[in-house]
């Protein structure tokens, strides 16, 4: 089986010339088989402008948990827009929205709602700050928390620019960054207690912001002990924990990783799988520190926050999220997960297959699993590439950093299907 993807390859070409490279995101471009134009999405498949219907284990960047066409989110989304699209005030389904939250996530004792999680982030950021007193934001390396100039440092630092693993040199993510803005950050290595300890014992850290367990580059549990020791070190030293969970949220549970983990944060984030692919995210956490965008001097605003249209897709995404139907889908995903692991094992390729049920990563080249970005350092980016394409020729789509992410619509006859296409990808590049 081998696919052509050349009327994508076209399109992407002839609106180059209005729309910058073809794509709206960096993030598109540089896939395998070239950034592809989609006609429709149909549960757990994509069908690109080529005819081509691909299994889809980008599932939105992950946001997709229900699949492409979930009829009760479907039916919501019309049913508001028959109502209204946009009030510029409240509407009962923000209200409902909410409730679904602050009941179901541990932290989230007051919430607000954005569009997007870089945006909630900043929000987050600036609580930190207006609550202690304190400028620096603490962040680690490979864990992304959105694209603006202040907090896309050392995302994705090659090693040679990284400096040595435990004194973190902080890196730019882009040409064009004000360098004036990393004044306010520090970076170090993540799974580390006694690191973030010393760190957090100079006084001066107003917020520490992690995935709980890191998803955007890897798919990498907290440490025995990590997560709780940071929250006891934050509190020690008069910090604010915050958790991304912008990934982790809804895929490591529907109460979330903190959940799961049993750990707290001060603030968290959300967004992608909250709404199945609608502009939803959110700020929650502490009573205390939300009510300062009432009480406290701190602006929050957003022309978009809670538009209603998404406040609907939202609600229905979360009613459908039940226990039930995470047990099944988390069997699935397991299943998926550990045959990867097998038949990469069986064609003499060297790899890690690790992550949770619904999310996991595949990393060519690895002895063992990663513990921290610099682990991850040593994968075979390459190599991975040419699974990832050659699987895309039997029609999965996986994401070439080695993330796949798995949506309920992903029954067992497509992880069957799924296997097939990975035997044959792993005989092609063994």
């Amino acid at each position: 089986m081998s696919l052509s993807f050349d009327r994508s390859a076209a399109l992407i070409a002839a609106n180059a010339r209005s729309v910058a490279g073809g794509v709206n995101s960096n993030f598109r471009i540089g896939m395998a088989g070239g950034p592809l134009v989609f006609a429709r999405g149909d549960g757990p498949y994509l069908i690109d402008v080529d005819g081509n219907r691909l299994i889809d284990y980008y599932c939105g960047m992950g946001a997709m948990v229900l699949g492409h066409t979930p009829h009760p989110v479907q039916q919501a989304v019309k049913d508001q827009v028959e109502k209204g699209i946009l009030y510029a005030g409240q509407s009962e389904i923000e209200f409902e929205a909410a409730k679904i939250l602050c009941e179901r996530i541990p932290s989230a004792e007051r919430i607000r709602f954005g569009s997007s999680g870089s945006e909630v982030a900043q929000a987050a950021f600036r609580l930190a700050r207006a609550a202690t007193g304190k400028r620096i934001i603490l962040k680690f390396e490979g864990h992304y928390h959105g694209w603006f100039d202040n907090i896309l440092w050392s995302t994705a630092p090659g090693e040679n620019a990284a400096g040595p693993e435990d004194a973190p040199v902080k890196v730019a993510g882009t040409l064009g960054q004000d360098p004036i803005d990393a004044a306010g950050l520090d970076v170090i290595g993540w799974n580390d207690l006694a690191r973030l300890e010393a760190r957090l014992a100079r006084g001066d850290i107003a917020g520490v912001i992690m995935e709980p367990a890191m998803c955007n580059q890897g798919a990498i549990a907290p440490a025995a002990g990590y997560l709780e020791g940071a929250q006891a070190a934050c509190r020690k030293h008069g910090a604010i924990l915050i958790f991304d969970e912008v990934i982790t949220g809804f895929r490591l549970g529907r109460e979330g990783a903190q959940k799961r983990f049993g750990v707290t944060p001060d603030l968290s984030i959300f967004a992608k799988a909250i709404a199945n692919g609608f502009p939803v995210a959110a700020i929650v956490g502490r009573a205390d520190l939300l009510d300062l965008f009432v009480t406290g001097g701190v602006l929050h605003g957003g022309t978009f926050n809670a538009q209603p249209v998404t406040m609907a897709a939202m609600v229905a995404t979360q009613k459908a999220l039940t226990p039930e139907l995470y047990e099944a889908w988390s069997k699935r995903g397991l299943r998926l997960r550990d045959g990867v692991r097998e038949i990469l094992k069986d064609a003499g390729i060297k790899a890690q297959v690790t992550g949770f049920e619904l999310m996991f990563h595949v990393g060519f080249g690895l002895e063992a699993p990663a513990r921290n970005y610099r682990d991850l350092l040593k994968t075979d980016k390459a190599g991975y590439v040419k699974f990832a394409h050659a699987l895309l020729m039997r029609g999965v789509r996986v994401l070439e950093r080695g993330a796949w992410f798995v949506s309920s619509a992903h029954d067992e006859a497509v992880i069957d299907a799924t296997l097939e296409a990975v035997r044959g990808a792993a005989k092609d590049v063994a």
